[in-house]
């Protein structure tokens, strides 16, 4: 079968190739949990477009992990549907870890074929850029103020990307000097 009809495959393996997974999924869980416990965070965390109406597909998302953690899953989807899935995927996550651990033997996704994930990726993040800019009134709260700290941790991907790339290319050119 060509890989464009089956882009992923799953190969059950003695050694863990997604190792940090378990750590970003157990990291999700805690902090969705404390926000069970404690409430939202009490920062703004929203970016720039915000302000001017414009949802973005993450909008919303904060509040549908919480909605989700506190078992209000209608409230959830309703937030951003991508709360739910998260947080079974981090289960999942997690429970692969623990199997592995226990018997040796992790279940490995290989990418056979990247272009019929990263068209998938794409329509799915476009249909929830529309849905999130049709829930666009019940994610505005009145009275936001503007704060820094939302464009700020906007930011932080971007940031962590380029210091992983600075780093890897550092560590590549080691090598080769090494050689």
């Amino acid at each position: 079968m060509p890989p464009w009809l089956l882009p992923l495959r799953f190969r059950v393996e003695a050694r863990d190739r997604h190792s940090w997974f378990a750590l970003v999924a157990l990291g999700g869980l805690v902090l969705g949990g404390l926000m069970a416990v404690f409430g939202l965070p009490p920062v703004d965390i929203h970016g720039p477009l915000h302000y001017l109406g414009i949802m973005g597909p993450g909008c919303g998302g904060t509040r549908s992990v919480w909605a989700a953690m506190r078992g209000d899953l209608a409230m959830s989807w309703r937030y951003n549907p991508i709360g739910i899935p998260l947080l079974l995927g981090a289960a999942a996550t997690l429970l692969r870890f623990l199997v592995g651990m226990a018997t040796g033997r992790w279940l490995n996704v290989h990418v056979r074929s990247v272009t019929p994930l990263a068209v998938t990726g794409g329509a799915l993040f476009g249909l929830l850029a529309v849905n999130q800019q049709l829930h666009v009134e019940l994610l505005r709260t009145p009275g936001e103020e503007f704060s820094l700290v939302g464009p700020l941790l906007n930011m932080l991907p971007i940031l962590v990307l380029c210091a992983v790339l600075v780093i890897r290319n550092r560590r590549i050119a080691r090598r080769a000097a090494g050689r």
